[in-house]
């Protein structure tokens, strides 16, 4: 039987006064693999802030690994949305990755030998090996958030949190990705926010419609049409058939 590592029950969260989530409840399983999908405004990066604990819940409770979230952040690989902002401090790519190792290690303490084999492994992973030694500032947007997958990676995670890793990358080294996620679920729970599942239909084995509230939580099967049909869902929905190679559409 798999082990429960996230637990939220009738969970809240309002910002000045306007409501976000209203009464969530989700639980996931050690190597689940789950996407939320919804608009933009649904609350989908509120929930990953919840469960890193960097967010507080108006009302309800939220347990991670059996414990409080913000006790748990050394178990969990996290990557933020990409912000358009400068990077022409003088970092290499191969230090942004050693970052992931900083809960670990702490600040102030040197990096080990293994440290450093994690980080170059992390980069193999994303294909960013031959940059390790570049500096940050001088790489494209797709590679730069490349960097940043290899960094959550770095952490060695148990759960691995994404929103909306792809959204800068090219669409070429999308489907090697997600290849890498499928072979990460083997061993760890993924929690994947992204706002078109097409590719993605393919390796998850959960989807979820956040709007306010969670509308659906279930199988992949169950879940692609019931979550179109019953709640309309505002967000592209594409099932692909990989034995045939074909796929039908279902549209806002």
């Amino acid at each position: 039987m798999k082990n429960v590592i996230v637990d939220m029950q009738h969970v809240y969260f309002s910002y000045d006064g306007i409501m976000v989530l209203e009464d969530i409840n989700l639980t996931l399983y050690e190597r689940d693999f789950l996407t939320i999908i919804g608009p933009n405004g649904g609350g989908k990066t509120t929930v990953l802030k919840l469960i890193l604990g960097l967010l507080r819940p108006t009302t309800g409770t939220i347990t991670v690994f059996d414990g409080k979230p913000q006790h748990a952040r050394t178990r969990i690989g996290y990557l933020p949305q990409l912000l358009v902002s400068e990077f022409d401090f003088p970092i290499s790519v191969l230090e942004v990755v050693l970052m992931g190792r900083l809960g670990r290690t702490g600040f102030g303490h040197h990096y080990s030998k293994k440290d450093v084999a994690i980080a170059r492994g992390a980069l193999d992973n994303v294909g960013m090996r031959d940059f390790r030694d570049t500096a940050i500032g001088h790489l494209s947007g797709g590679q730069r958030q490349r960097v940043f997958i290899a960094r959550a990676l770095a952490t060695e995670p148990q759960l691995l949190l994404l929103d909306e890793p792809v959204s800068s990358v090219d669409t070429k080294w999308q489907q090697s990705f997600y290849e890498l996620l499928a072979e990460l679920n083997k061993r760890i729970a993924i929690v994947l926010v992204t706002h078109d599942i097409g590719v993605v239909s393919t390796y998850v084995d959960k989807i979820a419609c956040l709007n306010v509230q969670l509308f659906y939580h279930g199988s992949k099967k169950e879940g692609m049409h019931k979550i179109a049909e019953l709640y309309e869902c505002p967000v592209q929905l594409i099932s692909h058939d990989t034995n045939e190679g074909s796929s039908s559409d279902s549209n806002d």
